[in-house]
């Protein structure tokens, strides 16, 4: 379990800090010190830079990215324009609520999603992804994060309508990476003891 929870953290971590912690941090000291809409261009052009120092140096750009980066053109957009920095925080959460309809439905048809994530963080021949077990893994762990996306758009929304702007930036990013690790270390314990109960070893990548 240490050396899968090792493995995560080496690869998901440089992600983590440059998508989420420091536009997080450069939100809020631009907004502190310069302007709300300030703030927006600011995580905007740090978005663009990440994208750009890809391209610079020739790597793929994740399509996770591209669609990150998208919404948050839209969002710039919308909140300058709107003038309301309200606007600008409320379309992640009306986003977040339809990915939560697309993770309950993807299980209710039987195509869970995770099925399809799964392989972007532990390659696995098609015969394993067919098991039984493994296959409700899948269809359970949807589910979850069904759950879990649902309750960090309400925890978002109700500390975007409850609390000042200055508040809210400084709470919500710390709230929403408590429920997001808390689903990643449930899912890494579920997956481990279908893997075990399986007879399935994890490699982690050289």
């Amino acid at each position: 379990m240490r050396s899968v929870l090792v493995a995560v953290g080496r690869r998901s971590l440089p992600h983590l800090l440059e998508a989420t912690l420091i536009p997080a941090l450069l939100f809020y000291v631009v907004m502190m010190t310069v302007s709300p809409g300030a703030a927006m261009v600011t995580v905007l052009v740090w978005t663009f830079g990440a994208v750009a120092r890809r391209l610079a140096q020739g790597q793929r750009i994740p399509g996770v990215l591209m669609l990150a980066t998208i919404g948050l053109t839209v969002r710039t957009v919308v909140g300058i324009l709107s003038g309301s920095a309200f606007m600008y925080f409320v379309q992640p959460v009306a986003t977040t609520v339809v990915l939560s309809g697309v993770f309950l439905v993807s299980a209710l048809v039987g195509r869970p999603l995770i099925a399809r994530l799964a392989s972007d963080f532990c390659p696995m021949d098609s015969a394993i992804e067919h098991r039984p077990a493994v296959a409700e893994l899948f269809s359970g762990l949807t589910l979850l994060w069904a759950g879990v996306h649902l309750l960090s758009a309400a925890t978002t929304f109700g500390l975007l309508v409850s609390l000042p702007l200055s508040t809210f930036v400084a709470i919500k990013t710390g709230a929403s990476l408590a429920i997001t690790f808390a689903a990643i270390l449930f899912t890494i314990s579920w997956a481990m003891r279908i893997a075990r109960s399986e007879n399935l070893v994890f490699c982690p990548a050289q």
